[in-house]
């Protein structure tokens, strides 16, 4: 069984080399690759000083390392890990255990912080809480830590996984791509320390957040379609509801109907509802034709099972 340790960098060099000495280490069977995504620092020659030949990937954001690193590296089992010395590498050897032994198509790494000052920030734990919640309830998962970017995965996800983000929000499609084919996946607990004196994280909550938080919105809109635009359709009956009931009230009681405006304006909304609601059933078989094509993929592929070297 073959196994690719994948580190995306970008501005790392301050911890590369501690994160490829302890996965060399956790993992000793694992080939390691290190991507410098445009580093201005000297996260190449670190990677080179540990003892692995740094690639590169010029287009910036995280989503554009992983889509390269999936396409180039061929592997039975993919440990996917963050270059910044956060995540713990004696954790890989169960993970790809779970993987393989349940014959998985990802593995988790659920945070678990070790009490450092720094190593979870309150409003990243509150905002990962929150998106992993939204997540859960609209397309039915288990996960606890959707954010984490300590992962284990087995070649038929890889293979099959479309890797259409760009930035942070490559942790939300992976966990999408895995709740809409209904693979198995599962979690383990990690410890999750502090970043090194030196290093920075690269994470903007804010505009971040926000990003993943679209990236949410547009993944319902193209997994969930029926939902999303009955739910627009609803919206727009009960506006045009609104509008419409005291022009009826009126009508009723006069004949008259004196806000002819107001009553055009009213049928526009009611025909946008229903036009939003055809788009809901239309989009929905499309959305069964992609799956059904993505499911096929994805079974032309071997299981990640058997015992790890």
């Amino acid at each position: 069984m073959k196994i690719a340790v994948l580190i995306p960098c970008h501005n790392e060099a301050p911890t590369i080399g501690q994160v490829v000495r302890d996965f060399r280490a956790a993992a000793p069977q694992a080939d390691i690759y290190v991507y410098d995504n445009n580093s201005s620092d000297r996260t190449a020659e670190a990677a080179r000083e540990a003892g692995v030949a740094p690639r590169f990937e010029p287009r910036q954001g995280k989503g554009n390392v992983v889509r390269r690193m999936f396409a180039d590296v061929e592997a039975d089992v993919y440990v996917l890990v963050d270059g910044d010395a956060t995540y713990d590498a004696r954790s890989a050897p169960e993970m790809i255990r779970r993987l393989t032994a349940e014959s998985l198509d990802m593995v988790v790494g659920k945070r678990r912080p070790t009490g450092a000052a720094g190593a979870y920030r309150a409003g990243h734990e509150f905002g990962n809480r929150l998106l992993t919640g939204v997540v859960g309830w609209t397309f039915g998962g288990p996960f606890e830590d959707m954010l984490s970017g300590y992962r284990a995965l087995s070649r038929r996800f890889v293979k099959s996984f479309p890797a259409l983000a760009t930035g942070f929000e490559t942790e939300t499609e992976l966990t999408v791509h895995a709740l809409s084919l209904k693979l198995p996946v599962a979690e383990v607990d990690t410890p999750y320390f502090a970043r090194p004196r030196g290093s920075a994280s690269k994470l903007q909550t804010y505009r971040d957040g926000a990003r993943i938080l679209a990236s949410i919105v547009k993944l319902l809109k193209e997994e969930r379609p029926l939902a999303f635009f009955s739910a627009i359709a609803a919206a727009l009956a009960a506006a045009a509801l609104v509008l419409a009931v005291p022009i009826f009230v009126t009508y009723a009681e006069t004949g008259l109907v004196p806000r002819f405006p107001t009553a055009i304006a009213a049928t526009g909304i009611v025909i946008l509802a229903f036009l939003s609601l055809a788009s809901a059933f239309i989009l929905d078989s499309v959305r069964h034709g992609r799956l059904e094509t993505r499911r096929l993929f994805y079974l032309r592929l071997p299981a990640a099972s058997g015992e790890p070297p």
